[in-house]
């Protein structure tokens, strides 16, 4: 497994952001673990998961010039990961939306650089229902960007619902006809907890799951 996808596994566990036990999720499902990007909540986790993020970029050989965080957690991956790549010697221009549009100074529902001409990278936590992914996919093309490509913290791996095929993140991904880079995945985490000794009793748990809700290629 890639260093920054062990990396970031450890990172979750620590700030809490990855979570086992019984979850139900909005599409109804029991869940055995839960992601939650909300928990990297201080300066330094959320440097050391902008540090994930950029490895994963960097090993998918993604090309684009402009990140984008789509409201609401979107927003400080984002800001974290322009941080990183500065700090790295890449100076990349940053823009986000607003929930709603602002009616007074000056207007509108985009705060930043602007996305005309750009190769637009969407930064955001995971890919559930695709619905703000979309959302995002088409601001930035009414504001003139191309969109490069989506970066998720984890992907699930899971069909997005009953009678489909496809997982969420294919979804958006064969529907706008852009990457999506995850830094891990399902399949890693249970890598991930195969090579743990505390997290053996949690790998059957993830298999079974796996088993009834995960896409075709996960569960070969």
């Amino acid at each position: 497994m890639a260093d920054h996808r062990t990396r970031f596994l450890q990172l979750a566990l620590r700030a809490q952001a990855l979570r086992f036990g019984e979850f139900t999720l909005k599409s109804g499902r029991v869940s055995p673990y839960f992601f939650n990007a909300g928990r990297f909540d201080s300066g330094a986790s959320l440097a050391a998961l902008a540090g994930c993020y950029a490895d994963a970029l960097d090993e998918a050989g993604l090309a684009f010039d402009l990140l984008f965080g789509p409201a609401y957690k979107g927003i400080p991956l984002a800001a974290a990961l322009a941080c990183e790549y500065a700090r790295r010697g890449r100076d990349l221009p940053l823009a986000f939306n607003r929930k709603e549009a602002k009616a007074h100074g000056e207007g509108g529902s985009l705060i930043g650089a602007p996305l005309a001409g750009r190769r637009v990278l969407v930064v955001d936590d995971v890919i559930t229902a695709g619905t703000a992914i979309r959302e995002a996919l088409a601001i930035i093309e009414g504001g003139g960007g191309t969109p490069a490509g989506i970066v998720i913290a984890l992907d699930r791996q899971e069909i997005a619902g009953e009678g489909q095929s496809l997982s969420a993140a294919q979804a958006v991904a064969a529907g706008a006809g852009v990457p999506v880079v995850a830094v891990a995945t399902l399949a890693d985490l249970l890598a991930f907890a195969d090579a743990s000794a505390s997290l053996s009793d949690e790998r059957s748990r993830l298999q079974a799951y796996r088993a009834q809700y995960g896409v075709r290629a996960t569960t070969t």
